[in-house]
């Protein structure tokens, strides 16, 4: 039996995008939807004082438990009932799936409304990464693309975003994830972990299920929950957190201004609009060097530098004089400020495009480096369980 993630209606014609998601029961409200100051004020509504929410809180960002026995500086008459308001359940675990000898692995999870979602752990040397959905589905309509294909079923609330980066820390301090031998080769433009992060969670990427920036509100107010120090949030650092888009130019630009220093990753796959526009439909919006200035001025507001994302595609987008148009139009914005993370494509069921040969991903890469680009081939953990880029569909045997 094969239990779907519910759909709007049905695949998306080709081509289409969704930016408004589908009305649904309304996630219930968490601790993590909110600020310190309004978890306070929450509390207050019900009748108990303001500090209490700040005791929960570090209940649940510090000491990463959201059983009312361990909050025993809480009275023990109505903890219960306090601690179930504050922190009602979110997700509920459907399945885990193993790989690479138990250093990656891929959770699926029911949401309150039968929704479903995935969300994927991977240990490192020195490091825990985990890869995070921002919606359930998508409506950016991406065609290689397993979570593209599906639809826009709903955005995920604030809490929603954050709690699969909590129950992975849990997951991680009860040593539910195994040690790694892989060497992480993304984006090396990150500043090495604590003791103490590599025990949680280090790295979030925003690379899971939708598209983050067009759920604006809850991801931002998921990124203050990492980022911000406990109480308040997990206190992760911002250059841990990586942020992808397919390039919503003015929701880019906006990020840019909100002052907090996550990484970019820009979702390009193809340098040239005819072919982008088939690949990545949200470039009939707005075209690939829009995409790319706004880019740049991410760099420029926040001096991070910027991952670009190709998916290499055999005989699509990996010929050599895409790589030399890539290479040009990176360098025509200066240099520095970026670098390319080429994906060798993974495979998704009924999908007729594959992996570029090695031979042609190599020549791609070289290219890129002749133009100065510094270029990594991004490491794929995961695809044998579907948990690589572009596999995430929520679907359970």
């Amino acid at each position: 039996m094969t239990t779907e993630l519910p759909t709007p209606t049905s695949r998306p014609a080709p081509g289409a995008l969704t930016f408004a998601a589908p009305r649904r029961g309304k996630a219930p409200t968490h601790l993590a939807d909110l600020d310190l100051a309004g978890r306070k004020a929450w509390a207050q509504e019900l009748g108990v004082p303001g500090f209490r929410a700040d005791q929960v809180s570090r209940h649940y960002f510090e000491r990463l438990t959201t059983d009312p026995q361990e909050m025993t500086d809480l009275p023990k008459g109505g903890r219960d009932e306090l601690v179930g308001t504050l922190l009602p359940p979110l997700l509920t675990p459907v399945r885990t799936l193993s790989a690479d000898e138990g250093a990656t692995l891929k959770q699926v999870h029911r949401l309150h409304d039968g929704a479903m979602v995935e969300s994927v752990l991977m240990r490192y040397p020195g490091r825990v990464t985990i890869c995070i959905s921002s919606q359930a589905g998508c409506g950016m309509n991406c065609p290689f693309c397993a979570t593209g294909q599906q639809g826009l079923t709903r955005n995920l609330s604030t809490a929603e975003i954050v709690e699969q980066v909590a129950a992975a820390a849990r997951a991680v301090r009860h040593g539910d994830l195994a040690g790694g031998t892989a060497v992480e080769n993304e984006d090396a433009d990150h500043e090495p972990p604590t003791v103490e992060q590599a025990l949680r969670v280090s790295n979030v990427v925003f690379m899971g299920m939708g598209e983050a920036l067009a759920n604006y509100k809850a991801a931002l107010g998921a990124i203050h929950r990492l980022v911000d120090p406990a109480p308040e949030g997990l206190g992760m650092s911002a250059r841990g957190v990586t942020m992808s888009t397919v390039g919503l130019v003015p929701a880019m630009d906006k990020l840019a201004g909100e002052g907090i220093p996550v990484t970019l990753a820009l979702s390009l796959h193809a340098p040239d609009d005819e072919l982008r526009d088939e690949l990545v439909p949200i470039n009939t919006r707005w075209k690939v060097d829009e995409a790319l200035d706004a880019a740049r001025r991410y760099f420029d507001a926040t001096g991070r530098r910027v991952s670009i994302e190709y998916a290499l595609i055999r005989d699509i987008n990996d010929q050599a004089w895409r790589a030399d148009l890539l290479g040009e139009k990176l360098n025509a914005r200066g240099r520095g400020w970026v670098h390319v993370n080429p994906i060798p494509l993974n495979p998704t069921p009924g999908s007729k495009w594959t992996a570029s040969r090695r031979g042609v991903e190599q020549q791609f890469v070289e290219r890129l480096r002749a133009h100065g680009i510094p270029t990594t081939v991004r490491d794929t953990r995961g695809s044998e369980i579907d948990g690589a880029c572009g596999q995430l569909a929520a679907v359970t045997d």
